[in-house]
């Protein structure tokens, strides 16, 4: 029988696809410089994000960790992304963090047309189940292959009984392969103990055909952050082992980088919105837009979710996008009020602005307004995009981009950045509020007891970790102090 898995499992990455249907500070460094040499056209960032809006152990109630790398910059990487261990031994794979899709998957060791070096300067690493002691292929029959069928994620192969997907594009690219179940390796900390190499059994893609990504950003694929029962998030939750509430804070400025966990990071400035119910993104609604505190006039049926229309917070996007009828309102407003301190042009059909000062002196401020109250306050560096600097004058483009005969709206990672985002999948809302994503921030989880522990996850570096407890030294401390106690009652 065991034979029989191995052989399975190497199969899967050589067969064609064909698919029918309160704690204390501790300390982990989540920062990466990027290198600035990975410059892209606007017209080539939107194409790639157009590409991607086709798809859009029990736990002792600890906080799981991620590295964040990348950044927002379109002209750098505009892309943030973390590294993942899988399999036995566990291998380092970097995937872009993705709240518009549900399913992880990686490149397998077989894939066509996948990158094999990256510009990034990471190393690319390709999944081959025969490598791994814990890999077992997802069936037709597994309970877990329904998890992506009801999402359209997967379906069966005509050809072995495999669970198999395939994702395609609107320009034709997309990805393809078959699901497996193996060991995610991830640190976790409870309370102020740092408890390295937990380990859960969770279901991701091993794709053997993919071009969605150009080498000079490769990674090895995308970490999928939706709500469905494929995601992560949501197969670690159903096993008890992490909360379901995730969070990031992604860093804009200085090299990017940032933060991002599952649990709940706690902030006293943070505002909430209830999600759209039975949306398969993250799905809010959008009431209206501000722009030196005047709401626009655009109709409020613009952004009303009904019919693939509404609002989506993206981090898979890199910029922001507006349908036509909301677009046009939007940057004449921006462009009457700094019409006397910039001169506007339009440069590769993007309204640009050739200015002298600082932005933050010139551009007005902005506010996204959502149901239940809550405001999203932008910067002017959240809506726009530098294109040049030459000789003291620059050049700012509006970074919201107009998507025609389309009624959506879809915040990418030029608003979410330098943000605490939490995910309350519970809760069902989505809260978040301006942060410095360089500083460190509270965490809560809800222990088994069924109290709130919160931890301080933010600060991580390697010269000041939090103390690495293995559980067996807990429970020896626990028992010690029992006895103790009983000494003297």
């Amino acid at each position: 029988m065991a034979a029989a898995l191995f052989s399975t499992a190497i199969l899967i990455c050589l067969l064609p696809v064909s698919v029918s249907s309160s704690g204390f500070p501790a300390a982990l460094k989540l920062e990466r410089a990027i290198p600035a040499n990975h410059e892209m056209e606007m017209n080539e960032l939107k194409a790639r994000d157009r590409t991607r809006h086709g798809r859009l152990l029990q736990s002792l109630g600890g906080v799981v960790d991620f590295p964040v790398d990348g950044t927002f910059d379109p002209f750098v990487v505009g892309l943030y992304y973390t590294k993942l261990r899988l399999g036995s031994p566990p291998r380092d794979f970097y995937v872009q963090i993705d709240t518009g899709s549900d399913v992880l998957w990686v490149s397998c060791a077989s894939c066509n047309g996948c990158p094999q070096t990256s510009g990034l300067q990471i190393q690319l690493n390709y999944f081959d189940p025969g490598s791994s002691a814990t890999a077992t292929p997802i069936s037709c029959s597994d309970q877990r292959c329904s998890w992506g069928v009801q999402s359209s994620d997967s379906g069966c192969s005509v050809q072995n009984n495999l669970c198999a997907y395939t994702f395609q594009y609107g320009d034709g690219s997309g990805t393809s392969g078959y699901y497996v179940s193996d060991l995610l390796q991830f640190d976790m900390i409870v309370g102020s103990s740092l408890v390295p190499n937990s380990t859960a059994q969770v279901v991701f893609g091993t794709s053997q055909t993919g071009d969605l990504v150009k080498p000079d950003r490769a990674v090895d694929g995308i970490f999928g952050f939706g709500q469905q029962g494929m995601s992560v998030i949501s197969q670690l939750a159903s096993q008890g082992v992490a909360p379901r509430v995730f969070s990031h804070c992604l860093k804009g400025e200085n090299g990017g980088g940032g933060i991002l966990v599952l649990g709940e990071i706690v902030e006293p400035n943070m505002v909430f919105t209830p999600l759209v119910p039975s949306q398969p993104h993250y799905n809010v609604n959008l009431l209206s837009i501000s722009v030196n505190g005047q709401a626009l006039p655009i109709n409020p049926s613009v952004f009303s979710t009904s019919n693939g229309q509404g609002t989506i917070i993206d981090t898979g996007t890199t910029l922001a996008y507006l349908s036509e009828a909301a677009y046009i309102p939007f940057v004449e407003a921006i462009t009457n009020a700094v019409s006397q301190s910039v001169r506007p042009v339009v440069s590769k059909g993007n309204q640009c602005y050739v200015l002298t000062s600082s932005v933050a002196d010139v551009f007005p401020p902005v506010s996204l307004n959502f149901a239940g109250g809550a405001s999203m306050f932008l910067n002017p560096q959240d809506y726009l995009i530098q294109q040049n600097n030459v000789g003291g004058t620059a050049v700012w483009c509006i970074g919201f981009q107009r998507i025609q005969n389309q009624g959506i709206t879809i915040l990418g990672d030029l608003v979410l950045k330098d943000k605490i985002f939490v995910y309350d999948l519970v809760g069902q809302r989505i809260g978040w509020a301006n942060y410095d994503c360089s500083m460190s921030v509270n965490v809560s989880a809800t222990s088994s007891s069924g109290r709130s522990e919160y931890v301080n996850a933010g600060q991580f570096s390697d010269n000041a970790a939090p103390q690495k407890l293995s559980l067996d030294i807990v429970g020896n401390i626990i028992m010690l102090l029992l006895l103790v106690i009983n000494m003297f009652l």
